[in-house]
């Protein structure tokens, strides 16, 4: 069974993941749809997201938009990356399970995100905890 995440923003693709309001979440096998739901985006900050979704049992995340260093985090995470994708959630669903989704270059550029997403100054997962601030990454608790 594989499992993607797709950045979400009333029904289409967001421009930029990490920004978008919601992530639609469709667990898929041999071309079929198995699952579909809607969860909201917990945050936005460094280093989290890639964490949470992984947690989640993510492989793909699927988005209009990443900037390198997510893309890094994300790769990191051992999630494969999928952007310059855009449409209807229902029509990029059907693409993934029929084979035929293919990612181009990123659609979105620094600081071009809406600020969607619960704002948070820090989050934990497994007893690390992540900051809020656009400094890098900090890690506690090692």
């Amino acid at each position: 069974m594989k499992k993607a995440a797709i950045s979400t923003d009333t029904g289409m693709v967001s421009e930029h993941f990490g920004r978008c309001p919601e992530f639609t979440i469709i667990e898929f096998e041999a071309g079929e749809l198995k699952k579909k739901e809607t969860i909201a985006n917990p945050g936005h900050h460094p280093g989290y997201l890639p964490e949470f979704l992984k947690k989640m049992g993510v492989g793909y995340i699927v988005a209009g938009g990443m900037g390198m260093r997510a893309q890094n985090l994300f790769n990191a995470a051992g999630i494969e990356i999928i952007v310059g994708i855009s449409g209807s959630i229902d029509e990029v669903v059907q693409k993934i399970l029929d084979g035929s989704l293919a990612g181009g270059a990123s659609l979105c550029s620094p600081g071009k995100g809406k600020s969607y997403g619960i704002p948070r100054t820090e989050a934990e997962i497994d007893g690390k905890k992540y900051s809020g601030s656009h400094k890098d990454l900090e890690e506690e608790n090692k």
